[in-house]
């Protein structure tokens, strides 16, 4: 397998801020990588390490096969990188912005470009400044598309933006990674579109790597639980560490568990509620997985 991305106890501290840590991570080449996590779990962080906005303060990241903290211009030509759209130059015209930014790039794709302008509907007359900020997203992506990036790298993408927009850029992406061997990096609070688009999932909090696998391998080791018990007493002993957000409802228990195994789940549902006869478990959305492991991280730092 040959890697795009590639880290090893990659860290980045802000004075006594640890917002990275001991990441270790990789994006194979043709694959579509998602990051998830809460606000603040180190993200955009990540990814502005990979692509050399911010230097790492630990650890060590290859990208295309180079040290991160030594990419040079004709390394960049290779990555395209989305993140804040308000950088975009609002002085200049649509047409203009592609124009300068046309012969900066040798391997530029005129027609693959204006595939990209119909697609999105881009006045190319209008200002940037009177864009909507999907526009400008639309623009940022067409500018690191255009050139055939071998990595393209989205953050928050599809922040604030309405279904339609979501869509073009879903596209957008997809057929960068169809046509070619490329990879896109993307994170993002949007699960469905990270479940509908990646082939890979990854789950950031705290900035601690959690889990880090085939979306497929994800989706068949999560599973969501709903027993019902014999009685409403306590369990006899503590709750398996797989199990996450567990809820009870009077004789009603549902959780999900991260390795689910019915032999198993079936032994310690027993061994902590004599008497319980059986269980139900079915497939669990990629949103379920998220918010399981974002209630768990906050149940853990209350009890700190």
């Amino acid at each position: 397998m040959i890697l795009t991305v590639e880290t090893h106890a990659l860290g980045r501290r802000f004075g006594r801020t640890e917002a990275v840590r001991d990441l270790d991570l990789t994006v194979a080449r043709g694959s579509i990588y998602g990051l998830v996590g809460p606000n603040g779990a180190g993200k955009t962080t990540t990814l502005r390490m990979l692509v050399n906005l911010i230097r790492p303060t630990s650890g060590h990241a290859s990208v295309l096969g180079k040290d991160s903290r030594r990419l040079q211009d004709r390394d960049l030509r290779r990555i395209g990188y989305v993140g804040d759209p308000s950088t975009l130059p609002r002085w200049m015209s649509v047409g203009r912005l592609i124009a300068h930014c046309r012969p900066l790039y040798p391997e530029w794709d005129d027609a693959f470009c204006g595939r990209l302008l119909a697609r999105f509907h881009l006045p190319v007359e209008r200002k940037v400044g009177r864009l909507s900020r999907g526009e400008r997203v639309k623009l940022a992506l067409l500018l690191s598309l255009a050139f055939r990036p071998e990595l393209l790298v989205l953050d928050e993408p599809f922040s604030g933006l309405d279904p339609l927009v979501r869509e073009e850029l879903s596209q957008g992406a997809l057929e960068l990674a169809i046509e070619g061997d490329w990879s896109v990096l993307i994170a993002s609070h949007d699960i469905a579109e990270i479940e509908r688009l990646a082939d890979h999932v990854g789950y950031l909090d705290e900035g601690t790597l959690v889990f880090s696998e085939p979306l497929a391998e994800l989706q068949e080791r999560y599973r969501a639980v709903e027993a019902m018990l014999p009685g409403t007493d306590e369990p006899d002993g503590s709750y398996p560490e797989s199990w996450l957000d567990v809820e009870r409802a009077g004789r009603i228990m549902r959780f999900v568990d991260r390795a689910y195994d019915r032999d198993k789940t079936s032994h310690d549902l027993r061994r902590m509620f004599p008497g319980i006869q059986e269980h139900t478990a079915s497939a669990v959305p990629l949103q379920r997985v998220f918010l399981a492991h974002a209630r768990e991280s906050r149940r853990k730092a209350a009890q700190r």
